[in-house]
C-alpha cells in the first residue's frame, strides 16, 4: 500500500506533464477503433449486396455481371488494405512507444536536470522511474488490447474473398498475445535507453532503431522458433493454410538441394537432365501447420519478455549508478 501511495503522487505528474500526448493518442485510438467498425460494416453490406445479385465471382454471367464481380473485388481489396494498414500501425507501435519512453519521457529530463526536483521531494529514483513506466503500461495494455480487439473482429466480420494467411507477418503480430508484448518490449528498450543516452532526440533515435531491428529479426526469423513439420516424395502432397518455410530437392542419399538449382535450364529436356546429374530424386517442405500458430506466439512472447526484463532491470541499475 505504501509502495501504491509513493508512486500515485509521480503517477499524476507524469499524466499532467504528458497530458496532450495521451490525449492525442487516445483519440487516435478511438478514431482507428471507429474507422475499422465502419469499414467492417460497410464491407460486410457490400458483400451482401453482391450476393444478392447473384453473380459469379469468377465472372462469365455476361458483361453486367463481369462489371458487378469486378467493383466487388475492388472494393473488398481496398477493404482488405485499410485492415492491413492497421496492422501495420500495431507492428509500428512498439517503435514509437520506445521512442516516446527514451525521448519526451526520460531523455529529456535527464537532459534538462529536472529529475533531481523529483529525487529531493521525497521520492526515490526508483519510484520516480517506476512511476514513469506505470503510466504509459497500463494506458499500452488497455489501449492496444482495444485496438487488437477491434482489428480481428473487423477483419473476420464479412467473409472477405481476398483470405487472411495466419502466418504473414502482419497479421500474426497482430493477432495472438503479441500485439501487447511488442509496445512493453519497446518501452523496456526506451528506458534503458533514455538512461544511458541522456538526449532527447538521440535517446528517441537509437531506441526506435533497437526496438524496430529485434521486432523485424524476430519477423524474419520466426519460422524457425519451432520445430518445422517436413514432407518428402516426388510429389509433394500438402495441407492447406499452411507456412511454407523452406522447399528444395532432395538426392538419393538424403542430401538437400537448393529449390532453384535448374534454375537456369531453357527446356524441360535440360531440366530433366540437370535434376539427373545432381541425383535429384524428390523433393521436400519444411512447413509450419496452423496448429503452430500458439506455439510459435508463445516463444516470440517469452524472448520478448525476457529481453524487457533484462532491459528494465540494467535501467534500474544504470539508475543506482546515477544516483550515486
Amino acid at each position: 500500500m505504501s509502495t501504491l501511495t509513493t508512486l500515485r503522487g509521480p503517477a499524476r505528474v507524469v499524466v499532467r506533464q504528458h497530458r496532450w500526448t495521451l490525449w492525442i493518442a487516445g483519440g487516435l485510438a478511438a478514431l482507428a477503433v471507429l474507422v475499422l467498425v465502419a469499414v467492417a460494416l460497410r464491407s460486410s453490406h457490400v458483400a451482401e449486396v453482391f450476393g444478392a445479385s447473384g453473380c459469379p465471382v469468377d465472372g462469365g454471367a455476361g458483361r453486367d455481371c463481369d462489371v458487378t464481380a469486378r467493383s466487388y473485388l475492388d472494393s473488398m481489396y481496398m477493404y482488405r488494405s485499410i485492415f492491413g494498414q492497421g496492422a501495420f500501425a500495431l507492428t509500428v507501435l512498439p517503435v514509437l512507444v520506445g521512442a516516446f519512453v527514451a525521448g519526451p519521457l526520460i531523455a529529456r529530463e535527464m537532459e534538462s536536470g529536472t529529475f533531481r526536483t523529483a529525487w529531493t521531494q521525497s521520492v526515490s529514483p526508483a519510484h520516480w522511474l517506476a512511476a514513469k513506466l506505470a503510466v504509459p503500461t497500463v494506458l499500452l495494455l488497455a489501449g492496444t488490447a482495444v485496438l487488437a480487439s477491434a482489428l480481428r473482429w473487423a477483419q473476420s466480420y464479412s467473409d472477405n474473398p481476398y483470405p487472411y494467411e495466419w502466418h504473414a507477418a502482419l497479421v500474426f503480430a497482430g493477432t495472438g498475445i503479441l500485439p501487447l508484448v511488442h509496445p512493453l518490449f519497446g518501452l523496456a528498450v526506451g528506458a534503458l535507453t533514455g538512461l544511458l543516452v541522456r538526449r532527447t532526440l538521440l535517446a528517441l533515435t537509437v531506441s526506435g532503431f533497437v526496438t524496430g531491428a529485434v521486432v523485424a529479426l524476430l519477423s524474419y526469423r520466426r519460422g524457425l522458433l519451432w520445430p518445422r513439420d517436413t514432407v518428402t516424395g516426388r510429389t509433394l502432397d500438402v495441407q492447406e493454410n499452411i507456412w511454407w518455410v523452406e522447399t528444395g530437392h532432395l538426392t538419393s542419399g538424403g542430401a538437400r538441394l537448393p529449390e532453384d538449382l535448374c534454375a537456369r535450364s531453357v527446356s524441360s529436356a535440360d531440366y530433366a537432365r540437370c535434376l539427373a546429374d545432381h541425383d535429384v530424386t524428390g523433393a521436400y517442405l519444411d512447413y509450419h501447420p496452423q496448429s503452430h500458430f500458439w506455439p510459435l506466439q508463445l516463444v516470440e512472447t517469452g524472448i520478448l519478455l525476457a529481453l524487457a526484463a533484462l532491459a528494465l532491470a540494467l535501467a534500474f541499475r544504470v539508475l543506482r549508478r546515477l544516483h550515486g
